[in-house]
């Protein structure tokens, strides 16, 4: 999917040059349809590195992340001090400009990362990878995506429906207790739950834990480990979730733990593994690392701050 957006863009950037080599080929002194002067959209053009004769066939370069990290900035005064910031962060630095504003590029990648990010907000697990992995699903009392958003007290508790569900389908006092959500991010679910969880699984073996019954909860937030700790009553529990969406990456989850979960737990009794993807913490080591969590914590009877990791 990313390749597929990072393509439109070319495409876009691709189909601007074109209209502003016709524009200089018909000897127009103006631009003022697309970037102003003609002379500053070409400036643009170099920058940006590209070719309007690269673009005649059906096959479009596709720009690599380690193409976007190299900067656009015109010879930098400390370029190795350039290049190890871009290294260091995934953040739009170095991105340089056309007059007074970003270039063409780093507009257009600006308003395709925000679309990925509402998409991430509103999208929604499909049922087929749920499938993949038994999970059943319940729901909070967040009602629908608007609610959730200005209610985040709604996503802390399960419906009554979710309450019968629990405890009619899952094992009572399990040792460990597994959670899905979407959270603010249901593509974060879909792009890491095929390899956080199973690598979790083979952790939680080798450690010799024994796991209840995993599932999904739909409009979930963080503290609903509080009220699924009360109804199930684990040792340990940990929450996949998906985190809030930045321009980064909409694909960023986090797995929340603790060690016997109940209504009114401070957050710094809860021990969190964050930005688990694929720029970030690698899924699957995140995976096999939860569960060495999991096992110190229940050695020491204990998480958060208390924990010694």
């Amino acid at each position: 999917m990313e390749q597929q957006l990072e393509y439109l863009v070319d495409k876009v950037v691709a189909e601007l040059q074109k209209k502003l080599s016709e524009r200089a080929r018909n000897g127009s002194a103006k631009a003022s349809g697309v970037d102003g002067m003609s002379d500053r959209a070409a400036d643009e053009s170099s920058r940006e590195g590209i070719d309007s004769g690269a673009f005649a066939g059906s096959e479009l370069p596709i720009h690599s992340i380690e193409e976007e990290r190299k900067g656009n900035v015109p010879n930098p005064k400390w370029q190795e001090g350039m290049q190890e910031l871009l290294d260091s962060t995934p953040a739009r630095i170095g991105v340089w400009r056309t007059g007074v504003r970003p270039l063409t590029r780093t507009m257009l990648q600006l308003r395709r990362d925000h679309a990925a990010a509402v998409d991430a907000v509103y999208g929604e697990v499909q049922q087929s990878l749920l499938d993949e992995f038994s999970l059943f699903t319940v729901e909070t009392q967040y009602d629908n995506t608007e609610n959730y958003l200005k209610r985040p007290d709604m996503g802390r508790i399960l419906n009554e429906e979710g309450v019968r569900l629990l405890l009619e389908r899952c094992q009572k006092k399990p040792q460990v207790q597994i959670v899905v959500s979407d959270g603010l991010s249901a593509s974060a679910v879909v792009a890491n739950l095929r390899d956080v969880l199973p690598a979790l699984l083979d952790s939680l073996t080798s450690y010799g834990l024994s796991c209840g019954t995993p599932f999904f909860v739909k409009g979930g937030r963080v503290a609903s480990m509080d009220h699924i700790g009360e109804l199930l009553q684990p040792e340990v529990l940990v929450l996949l979730i998906g985190e809030r969406p930045g321009l980064v990456t909409a694909h960023s989850m986090s797995a929340y733990m603790c060690y016997r979960p109940r209504k009114g737990m401070v957050e710094s009794e809860r021990t969190v593994i964050s930005n688990i993807h694929r720029q970030g913490t690698s899924p699957i080591e995140a995976g096999a690392h939860i569960g060495t969590i999991l096992s110190k914590m229940l050695e020491q009877k204990a998480s958060g701050v208390k924990l010694v990791l």
